[in-house]
């Protein structure tokens, strides 16, 4: 096997090995389950772990394009609560993440317009499809 086909294999073998640790996550661990409304025109971000307890000092952040790390929003309250200020957000689709600690995190995908979110159009993306983006967008890095 040539030294090419190696490292591409590598490549292939690094992110198929997170998947594989993902999903085979011990049953202690807690799914964060996340929900936006607006109170008083502020939107509210509520977030908890699937125990119902708050996801308590969680860090909620913008993703970039390639799912690296954006602009950090804040930190969640005792309650899980966070208020979102998205008016310096340009129009268009952006990613946020709850980040509640290793192997505890939420995604939501956020249609904005004028500052404001289309709560009707909100997705939560499951941790596995994040996990694949990932693997597309470092394979094409590579590439």
């Amino acid at each position: 096997m040539s030294a090419t086909n190696r490292a591409s294999m590598l490549r292939l073998l690094a992110p198929l090995l997170l998947i594989g640790s993902a999903l085979t996550t011990p049953a202690c661990a807690h799914q964060i389950e996340s929900a936006l409304h607006y109170l008083d025109g502020d939107l509210q971000l509520s977030s908890s772990f699937s125990n119902g307890e708050p996801t308590q000092g969680a860090v909620v952040r913008l993703l970039k394009a390639d799912g690296s790390p954006g602009q950090e929003l804040g930190r969640t309250d005792a309650d899980g609560r966070l208020i979102l200020d998205l008016s310096s957000l340009d129009n268009g689709v952006v990613d946020l993440q709850v980040d509640g600690g290793p192997g505890h995190r939420d995604y939501l995908e956020l249609p904005v317009s004028s500052g404001r979110v289309n709560l009707d159009d909100v997705v939560t993306l499951p941790f596995s499809l994040v996990l694949v983006g990932l693997m597309v967008s470092v394979r094409r890095r590579n590439d």
